[in-house]
């Protein structure tokens, strides 16, 4: 019998390999064929990483960041029977304003893609005179709306909770400068109608742990637990060679996810295989999305690796829930309500 419960539509096709003989140190496990998207994806984008997907009628769809050959990074759609295999539109998502006309951002980068209620909506960084937040609403996967920009600059790393929260729409951010950002923590903002947004509350600084000791992000869209919300999120350092990127784990208080009720002093994964160490930005694994099915416990993590390819790592529920808990350390800022 499972230990903890996910609250979740049931996902019986997530995709899966059981756990490798002799894996240590971490809940999660690598997918044995990474990276399951290589370069040169489709004519005219050289990469595709950091992008996230959802299980759609059936099958599987994503949003993809698609580094373009000009350098321009853009929201690509892709669709997939099994979640591992892909196939891309080739051309960019076509996103109009509320009265149909072409609404189109100059970059747009780092998509995340979460279901709430009935509408599918899209999150990404863009340009508003600085890095910000872009978000875009879709309930087809043929018509894409944008909304007006939700912040001001500078933001990034924009993540939606799966339903409302208190009868309002819930946006994890982290804001940040116009550059790469050597700082960070996440925030919490609510909104009635995905529009105004406001109650900005703090969740949770930069770790006094090396892998997450220069800046934190949101990763892929909390999942509801009986614990509280599972986040998987990114952490970094600095070294004599440039960033590391590595996953963490946290779970948010259900009701008021601004409260940190634990957070583990370990990475779930951290670069270490050779897709992750080298490519175009190295040492970095990014985590965008998960599948996850409540009845099998089965979760498979989506990630950007080396800012070159997307890999795929799996994990068990309850280990995961609680290999965050025995390895848990909160401090008086992850604990308190994020409000002064």
């Amino acid at each position: 019998m499972p230990k903890y419960t996910m609250y979740a539509p049931a996902l019986p096709n997530v995709p899966w390999q059981d756990k490798p003989a002799g894996h240590i140190n971490s809940p999660l496990w690598r997918y044995s064929e990474n990276p399951i998207i290589d370069r040169n994806p489709l004519p005219g984008v050289a990469r595709i990483f950091n992008s996230a997907v959802m299980p759609y009628e059936g099958k599987f769809v994503g949003v993809f960041r698609g580094e373009q050959t000009n350098g321009v990074p853009y929201i690509y759609l892709g669709w997939s029977q099994d979640a591992v295999h892909w196939d891309f539109e080739p051309n960019k998502i076509p996103f109009v304003d509320e009265d149909g006309k072409p609404f189109m951002p100059i970059y747009a980068y780092d998509p995340r893609l979460v279901k709430v209620e009935d509408t599918y909506y899209i999150i990404w960084c863009q340009d508003f005179y600085g890095a910000a937040i872009g978000i875009a609403k879709t309930q087809d996967f043929k018509h894409f709306v944008r909304i007006e920009n939700p912040f001001l600059p500078f933001n990034r790393n924009a993540v939606l909770f799966p339903r409302k929260i208190n009868g309002n729409f819930v946006l994890m951010s982290r804001p940040s400068d116009s550059g790469h950002t050597p700082f960070g923590d996440i925030f919490i903002s609510e909104s009635p109608d995905m529009v105004y947004w406001g109650k900005h509350r703090h969740v949770m600084s930069r770790g006094n742990t090396w892998w997450e000791g220069l800046k934190i992000g949101g990763g892929a869209a909390p999942i509801e637990t009986s614990e509280g919300w599972l986040l998987f999120y990114h952490g970094v350092t600095q070294t004599c060679n440039g960033y590391v990127y590595s996953i963490g784990g946290a779970i948010l208080d259900i009701d008021n996810p601004s409260i940190v009720k634990y957070r583990c002093q370990n990475y779930l994964l951290t670069p270490e295989v050779w897709f992750e160490e080298r490519g175009f930005v190295p040492n970095v694994t990014f985590p965008c999305a998960t599948l996850h099915d409540p009845e099998t416990g089965k979760i498979a993590v989506y990630y950007g690796a080396s800012d070159s390819y997307v890999g795929l790592a799996f994990g068990n529920f309850d280990e995961i829930i609680d290999y965050i808990k025995d390895n848990s350390k909160v401090t008086e800022t992850d604990t308190e309500i994020g409000r002064r």
